[in-house]
């Protein structure tokens, strides 16, 4: 399963990257691949091991903070693994270059 999710801590202000560092280590030493973008993260693993990682981190924003609202996308494909970076590779394969840009 893949899965694109986001936490947003609600009624802390505006700055919120100490929230978010909280939440990016529980899925860092979840030990599950993971690739983490400026708007969300996604996480790769089997169905209940992905979805417990999110719940963990909603609940440690609910500690940080008075509201959290998480939103989650969930991409699940019978049999298939590797699919956090063969997805992008596959797309870059077809154009021929790659499409990271920092």
């Amino acid at each position: 399963m893949l899965a694109s999710f986001s936490v947003v801590p609600m009624g802390v202000g505006e700055g919120v990257k100490e929230i978010i560092a909280e939440v990016l280590s529980i899925v860092d030493s979840s030990g599950l691949p993971y690739q983490l973008g400026p708007m969300h993260t996604v996480i790769e693993g089997e169905p209940e091991q992905v979805l417990n990682v999110i719940l963990r981190c909603h609940r440690r924003v609910l500690e940080l903070a008075p509201r959290a609202l998480t939103n989650i996308t969930l991409d699940d494909r019978k049999g298939a693994t590797g699919r956090l970076r063969g997805k992008v590779r596959d797309v870059e394969q077809i154009l021929g270059k790659s499409l990271s840009r920092s």
